[in-house]
């Protein structure tokens, strides 16, 4: 029972940020910052919810009272408002392909990091996916002329995100809460400084959709539920199912940029995702002969 409501909870989870573009998609229009904005206060005050709820107040306090990880999660909240920034702006930008090989390229990142962090050790088959992984980086630059630095920020970010999430010791409810708390009075005075100047989406909501207003501040339920499913997944089933089902996320998005929106899947892009996908292959059969008993310990 544990394993199949882990294998329901993970599928909820990463379904949800797999069509999480679609949502963006419909608050075209509205400046991506002021999207972040949004996102920022309303998960924040979700957030607050949760804590209360569940009775986690004493958890947030003792973060408060550590000025160590207090710091580490202003810098976590920074990294994380960053890599919501870009994704929203990627997205209304036509670049969903972009976003998919960013997190398709999340996992070889946070490898390469422990390595030049932690002092981790590769093992031959992590050293040859983080090669590949490389490799495709590199031919998509020759063969587009530019750096896909779209999928870089993005994967970088969230790899930095992780790295500092991993090695400070905070339960996911509070640390949301004070990562999205410490940021959410910033993004509050940003939005109430665009209402009182006849710029924000609530004194435009005639003119943008009555909807997208709502779709705002709905952003923080959308944004909030999948950490939860994830955690509830993350105590349920091994890391090495997580980490495969992770990879159901980009791949709902890439389709659906191709399908559904008309983005174009280059030659450049074809190579990129070929050597990225057989870096993920060997990077998974790793995980799963190595951490097959391990449980990530999210709460």
């Amino acid at each position: 029972m544990e394993s199949r409501s882990g294998i329901l909870f993970a599928l909820a989870a990463f379904t949800s940020w797999g069509v999480l573009p679609v949502y963006w998609k419909f608050l075209a229009g509205i400046p991506a910052h002021e999207i972040l904005m949004h996102r920022l206060l309303w998960t924040g005050l979700f957030a607050a919810l949760l804590v209360a709820v569940a009775a986690r107040a004493a958890e947030v306090r003792a973060i408060l009272r550590t000025p160590r990880h207090l710091l580490a999660l202003t810098v976590s909240s920074l990294l994380l408002a960053g890599n919501w920034l870009t994704f929203i702006w990627a997205v209304n930008r036509g670049e969903i392909v972009a976003t998919s090989l960013g997190y398709y390229l999340n996992p070889i990142v946070s490898v390469a990091l422990g390595v030049l962090v932690l002092r981790e050790k590769l093992r031959p088959l992590q050293f040859i996916a983080v090669g590949l992984a490389l490799s495709g980086v590199v031919a998509f630059s020759v063969l587009r002329g530019e750096l896909p630095w779209i999928s870089l920020v993005l994967a970088g970010s969230f790899a930095l995100y992780g790295l500092i999430r991993k090695t400070v010791p905070v339960a996911s409810i509070a640390g949301i809460a004070v990562e999205t708390g410490i940021i959410a009075p910033f993004a509050a005075f940003a939005i109430a400084w665009r209402e009182g100047h006849g710029v924000g989406a609530f004194a435009n909501a005639a003119a943008l959709g009555g909807h997208k207003p709502v779709l705002l501040i709905a952003s923080g339920v959308v944004t909030a539920l999948p950490l939860i499913w994830f955690a509830s997944a993350a105590r349920r089933l091994p890391l090495a199912t997580v980490g495969i089902l992770q990879y159901i996320a980009p791949s709902i998005a890439l389709a659906i940029a191709v399908l559904f929106y008309d983005e174009p899947f280059t030659r450049a892009h074809a190579v990129a995702f070929a050597c990225i996908w057989a870096a993920l292959a060997l990077y998974s059969l790793e995980l799963w002969r190595t951490s097959r008993s391990v449980v990530v310990p999210l709460n």
